[in-house]
Formats: structure tokens, sequence, C-alpha cells
């Protein structure tokens, strides 16, 4: 009793101190109370006093504190998700299905035979995958049943910002197990970073409550440090690839042919190809600028932190805007988030009501020490939240250690759960862009005089010369994507090249779906089937090309593979064991 009487007399004295301040502020005069029974009895009204605003005047929020900032993380983190969910919604099938291109139940079979013909840890280890448990007959459902799954869960996160460990645990498993199975068509870096991220997403959370602001669960330090470390990591290792790779980054004129040699351009990168040489030697600086320097701001205090945070996004937005690079800058986005705390994003919340309310009535308890007493849970989750600091730190090192070797590896795991990662970016520059172009042609001899050859055209990726390059970003055309790798080198080397044909010799519905336009379209199928390797570049504006609504100008180079047909196929399919394309 004597000890809460003091308490209570302190918190008194300290809100009488502050009632003195306002006075003087505002010129209103109050009468103090005397005696220990009228400063409790004037404690609470003047604590309530405390939390109210002043008529106009808005006080700020106290810096510090990442309850905002954990909402505005996990809405982020679930719009990636979402997006990912929705490409392989509608990919998969294609791509790993049950007639796809490299169907995931053969691949699962092969790794059960590599780790002994049982389904047990060796399996789950080599590849993480719920689709072990399921009915690979029907593999089709199964992979449309992830993505739908993924898909509603992430849906919820992001309209309601609202979360917990289960949800977000779910989330990562049910990527986790696509990811895995993805073969060829998941190996980009973004699969790495997107599963790195949502892991660390989920210790952001209450284990079990939906509240968006659960008083007795905080937003915890080291998660945000851990999604801090992450994007130094990100920034470094892709700065660190760029200078000890392509001479042209040195040299300051990589960015003369990144634009038009980039994976899919969109109509920016025409215009930025064509920007002043200075221009591009500026970009190039202010990459190695905010890729190798700007990361070690976030270790010089708040506001050095909030300066990395503003430059990183700033820089992914322009890298948004000269591309479609999937998700990947959106998601880059994400861990820089965490360099900012409440009161900078306070801006971003409604400023009555809602979260921001919720969280001046933490602040004011905070400050008043009327904070509710930690609970058994509590401690535990400290316990949680110091073991995840541990096991990052831990899985780091191998990391840290490929950042400051000559031999520098990126977009590597040394986890098979992609716990850390190693990240990089364009360490190679290509200096011409070359594309393969697919022709048909329905004449019986393709040798023939005056034969005819139609196009297939891709969805995105540059094919007819007069195409406006298309804006998708964040969303992913991953056959585009691979096309782009295929080009450089061999049909030898990307053998799946070889199936597409077949299959669109097959008139196979499954391929056609990936392609953005089909020439022999409620006409017989095509005879033959031909690889054509070009040379591409950007028209110049203002040139006849240009006028003429042209906007690349293409070379051919030479055959990329010759005419194929079926039954010149046959042979082929069967070595490789692939299903004949028109008995599928």
């Amino acid at each position: 009793m004597r000890k809460a009487g003091r308490n209570m007399a302190a918190c008194s004295d300290s809100e009488s101190s502050e009632s003195v301040l306002r006075r003087r502020r505002t010129g209103k005069q109050r009468e103090s109370s005397a005696g220990e029974h009228s400063e409790q009895s004037s404690a609470e009204p003047e604590t309530q006093s405390e939390s109210r605003e002043e008529p106009g005047v808005e006080v700020p929020l106290q810096t510090g504190t990442y309850w905002l900032t954990r909402i505005l993380l996990l809405r982020s983190i679930s719009f990636i998700y979402c997006v990912a969910f929705a490409v392989a919604y509608n990919q998969n099938k294609q791509l790993i299905g049950q007639r796809g291109l490299m169907p995931s139940r053969e691949y699962l079979r092969s790794v059960k035979r590599y780790v002994g013909g049982k389904i047990g840890a060796a399996a789950l280890a080599y590849t993480p995958s719920i689709l072990w448990f399921l009915d690979w007959e029907d593999m089709d459902t199964n992979l449309d049943g992830i993505a739908l799954a993924g898909m509603a869960l992430s849906g919820f996160v992001l309209l309601s910002g609202r979360a917990n460990m289960i949800i977000m645990a779910a989330l990562w498993i049910l990527y986790h197990s696509i990811t895995s199975i993805g073969q060829l068509w998941y190996s980009f870096g973004w699969e790495s970073q997107l599963l790195e991220t949502g892991f660390l997403g989920i210790f952001l959370c209450p284990l079990w409550s939906l509240d968006q602001m659960p008083r007795r669960c905080p937003p915890s330090l080291i998660s945000i440090w851990t999604l801090r470390w992450l994007i130094v990591r990100i920034m470094l290792g892709a700065g660190l690839i760029k200078i000890r790779g392509d001479r042209c980054w040195r040299d300051l004129t990589c960015m003369d042919y990144h634009y038009e040699t980039q994976p899919v351009p969109n109509p920016i990168s025409y215009y930025l190809h064509h920007s002043p040489w200075w221009f591009h030697r500026f970009e190039t600086l202010s990459n190695h600028f905010i890729e190798l320097i700007v990361p070690f701001f976030t270790f010089m205090g708040r506001r050095m932190c909030m300066v990395n945070g503003v430059l990183q996004i700033l820089f992914q937005v322009v890298l948004i805007i000269s591309g479609n690079l999937s998700f990947l800058n959106w998601l880059t986005i994400v861990p820089s988030i965490a360099c900012f705390d409440d009161s900078a994003l306070a801006f971003l919340f409604r400023p009555t009501g809602g979260p921001r309310k919720t969280l001046r009535s933490i602040q004011a308890e905070d400050t008043a020490e009327h904070s509710p007493p930690p609970t058994k849970g509590m401690y535990i989750r400290r316990v949680v939240n110091v073991a995840l600091g541990v096991l990052i730190a831990y899985l780091s090192v191998p990391v840290v250690i490929n950042l400051l070797s000559p031999r520098q590896v990126m977009n590597t795991s040394f986890d098979p759960l992609r716990i850390v990662n190693t990240y990089g970016a364009f360490g190679s520059i290509t200096k011409e862009r070359t594309e393969v172009i697919l022709q048909g042609t329905l004449s019986e001899d393709h040798k023939a005089e005056g034969v005819v050859w139609e196009e297939f055209d891709f969805v995105c990726k540059p094919g007819a010369v007069d195409r406006r390059p298309c804006l998708i970003s964040p969303y992913h055309y991953r056959l585009d994507w691979l096309m782009w790798f295929a080009a450089f080198q061999t049909y030898e080397q990307n053998e799946w090249v070889i199936q597409i044909a077949g299959r669109l010799l097959a008139n196979d519905s499954t391929v056609l779906s990936l392609l953005g336009h089909n020439p022999f379209e409620g006409r017989e199928k095509p005879r033959w089937i031909r690889g054509e390797h070009y040379r591409y570049k950007f028209t110049r504006p203002g040139s006849s090309s240009a006028a003429q609504g042209k906007w690349w100008a293409r070379k051919r180079i030479g055959p990329y593979f010759p005419p194929l047909n079926l039954e010149g196929l046959r042979s082929y399919f069967k070595s490789r064991n692939w299903p004949q394309p028109d008995r599928q």
C-alpha cells in the first residue's frame, strides 16, 4: 500500500508539473489541489486530459515504436503474396501441371527415387512441399488449390491489415510448396527473396490474435532489425556483383544498353534508352551510390536509417517505372519500410479513429507507466524473438562470407528452407538484344518456293516490331522471361523450347494459352515449326520507322532450330520420356 501510494503520488506530481506548463501556454488558471487525497482524485482526469488534443493542434507521435510499421509491413507482404499466387494460379497448370512443360509429378517422383524411394525427412529437406502428402494423380487441382488458398489468405491480410503467425506461416508454407517443385520456372532470385521476407513476416504477428494492434504483443525490435538486415544484404549483394562483374559497371556505360536489353522492356524503357549519354553515366553512378553506400545509413541512427529507406524506395520506384522486372522491385520496397517508425508513417493513417487513435492511447499508457504487466506469454514471445535473432545471425555467416568473397555468387540459398539467402541482379549486361521467333507454315514442303511462315507472338516479350512493349509489373509471365535467357543460349541448352515447338505442331491448348497470338487459330494445324534468331534494336524516336508505328528494328541472325514436324520429333520426345505431343 505504501509503495502504491508513492507511485500514485509520483504519477500525480509528474502530471501536475505538465499541467503547469500547459497553463503557461494557454493563459488559463487552475487551482492546484493539496494533500494526498486531492492528488489521487485529480490524477485520473488529468491523465485523460493528456490523451486529448487541443483543438486544431495534433500532438506528434512518439518515435521508436513500430505498431503502424507492422500493419504496413504485413499489408505489403500480403500484396506480394497475392500477386505471386495469382501468377501461380494462371500459369502453373501449363508449366508444371499434369500436361505442363515440366510436370511437377514427374519431378517429385525423380526426387523420391533420388532420396531412396521414401517420403521422409530427406525428401522434405530436398523439396519442402505439402504436395508430398497430396494425391499426385490430380496435380492440377492440387496446384490450383494451393494458389487459391494463398490468394484468399493474402487477400484477407491485405484488405484488413490483420494477421497472426498462423496465417503468415500458412502463406509461407504454401508458396514454399510451389517454389520447391517449380523447377526452371521458379529459378529466379525473387522467389527466395519472397520466402525470406515472408518468413520474417511470421514473427511480426501475434500467435493467435487478429487484432491490428494487440496490446500484449508489441512489434519486436528484433523483427524490425531482421528486415533492415535483409534490405542491407539485398542492396550490397546487387552492388558488389556489379562492381565485380561486367566491366561496363566500372566504366559507367551499362545503362547505355540496359533499357534495350533487359528481359521485358516497357514503353518507358524505349524513351529512357534514348536519353543523353551523360544521363546514363549519372544513372550508373547513382546506382552504385544507392547499392554500395546508402545501405550503411541503416546503422547510423534513426534519421539516417529513414534516409536509407526513402532512397531505397525511390530507387525501386524508378526501376518499376523503367521495366517489367516481375514483382522484384515491389518486393524490395517491403524491408525498406522497416526503416521507418510510427512517427514517420503516421501520415499514411487517418488522424482520427483507427490504428492511429489506438496508438495514441498505447503511447499515453506507456508514458504514464500504466502499461499492462507482462504475462507468461509475453515472456515466451521475447524468448522466441531472441531465438529468431540468433537464427538469422547464424544463417547470415555464409551469406556475409559470400558478400566479402571475390568469387561472390548471387541468388543462392545456403539452407533448404531459404531463410537467409544471397541476392544480386544484372552482374552482367548483354550488349545486344536477341530474340527467338517461333514460326509455322501449312506447306507440306518447307523447302518449296513461296513458303509462307507465320509468327507466333508471346504475351509480352518482343516479337512483332510494331507491337508496343507491354506494361505488366508486378505481374510476371514466366515463359516470356525464360525465352529471353534462351535467346542468348542454344536450343540444346534449352530443350523445353523444342517441346514447345512439338506442342504447337499438335495445336496443344495448354501451351497455346501461354502465348499471345496463334496465327493458325481456327485453321489447320501447322505442318512445320521453326525457330528463327533475330537481333532487335529500339527504333529512334522521330525516325521514319518510328513514324510508321514501329518500336523495334530487327535483323535476322540465322536459324535457332531447323524446321521440325511431328514425325521428326517423335523419337526426340521418346528419348526424353516426354509424352508424344499429339497423344496427350
